[in-house]
């Protein structure tokens, strides 16, 4: 019999740390966000601000305690450390003024298993080792993702592993597109799922790396990330455009062209027209995004998504529908204020919570709202 998503939340988790009505914050998180910045202070997404911040901190402190990197999730399954959630995090603790987080997490990266050709793993151990049991091997949009980190981060949230780290990954985009002259080979992406073709997801978080290196690498390196990142826009558009789905011109629209739009690439009439088009396939019966408009029709909306929406969508100076999907986020919390991975067809929170990749994003979101 088909179930609907549950929640997930580990033991380890310290739920008494929250309070349903959000009026207890533990001490330890009350100072540590007292030291930094709360984007949305003041808003109606106030207090969904605080518990992301909460929940990063939370789980940042128990990664440490487990050798180094945070887990994606309170939860069994995403107690493992994402090269793309790490980006992200990184970027919203640099915003948020938590430095010396910012570049734990950059150290973090750089001390991750490399390989020059493929590029990181997928996932791995809290502690930085390689996954063994379920491994889900290579992911090539992870240096897109650290890359676009590295160049979006104040000098104050980079640290001496910064100029290897990102010297590394320019090398393995370089080598899997042949300097942008070509798509990279197929691989998983955000979905997880092995491909036989090059998906938008894969490409799109390398321009965002490229187009980051090129504003913000070294004397070197910004004028080959600016000569790479042209040239593979143009064989994305070439090969996969005008449809921008998930294949280029079959698969459906997926979340990966939000990662074509502000800040993350230059604003473009034709990858706001299909961002604007995902918004209309991937919307299910729970009020959110699916991951794309060829995932399974359950009625399951999943946060990451949606959230990566709403942060292009106020990068890119459209602020109702950023407002649009930081209010349905903000009304699908759990009881205790954490941002669930999903919310099912009754519109009940479900899969880990929190998931800090929505927490990160949302933290975005907010702070681009400020800049707007």
């Amino acid at each position: 019999m088909w179930a609907e998503p549950q929640l997930k939340t580990s033991p380890d988790f310290r739920i008494s740390d929250h309070d349903p009505d959000g009026a207890t914050i533990a001490k330890e998180s009350r100072e540590w966000i007292a030291r930094g910045s709360v984007p949305g202070a003041g808003t109606q997404w106030e207090s969904m601000s605080r518990w992301a911040l909460v929940d990063i901190r939370q789980l940042m402190a128990s990664g440490k305690a487990a050798g180094g990197a945070p887990a994606a999730g309170a939860a069994a399954n995403w107690g493992y450390f994402w090269p793309r959630d790490g980006a992200f995090l990184a970027v919203a603790l640099d915003r948020t003024g938590h430095h010396e987080e910012a570049r734990h997490l950059v150290d973090v990266l750089a001390g991750l298993p490399f390989d020059a050709a493929e590029g990181f793993d997928a996932r791995y151990l809290l502690g930085g080792e390689r996954v063994t049991l379920d491994p889900r091997g290579p992911q090539s949009d992870g240096c897109g993702w650290v890359l676009w980190a590295l160049g979006s981060m104040s000098a104050s949230s980079l640290p001496t592993s910064t100029a290897g780290l990102r010297s590394k990954c320019l090398n393995n985009i370089m080598r899997l597109t042949w300097s942008g002259w070509q798509l990279p080979p197929p691989s998983p992406d955000y979905w997880e799922l092995h491909v036989t073709q090059t998906s938008l997801g894969t490409v799109a978080p390398m321009l965002a790396g490229l187009h980051a290196t090129a504003r913000a690498g070294t004397t070197l390196e910004r004028p080959l990330a600016a000569d790479m990142a042209k040239r593979l826009g143009a064989q994305v558009h070439s090969q996969m455009g005008p449809e921008l789905e998930r294949f280029g011109d079959h698969g459906g629209l997926d979340a990966a062209v939000a990662m074509l739009m502000p800040p993350f690439g230059p604003s473009d009439r034709r990858v706001t027209k299909q961002w604007l088009g995902y918004q209309k396939v991937a919307l299910r019966s729970s009020g959110g995004l699916a991951p794309g408009a060829g995932w399974k029709n359950d009625g399951t909306s999943w946060t990451p998504e949606t959230a990566l929406v709403a942060y292009t969508a106020a990068a890119s100076g459209q602020d109702r529908v950023a407002t649009r999907w930081l209010d349905w986020l903000d009304d699908n919390r759990t009881p205790w204020g954490s941002l669930p991975e999903k919310v099912n067809r009754s519109g009940d929170p479900a899969g880990p919570a929190p998931l800090l990749w929505t927490a990160a994003l949302v933290l975005l979101t907010l702070d681009a709202l400020e800049a707007d």
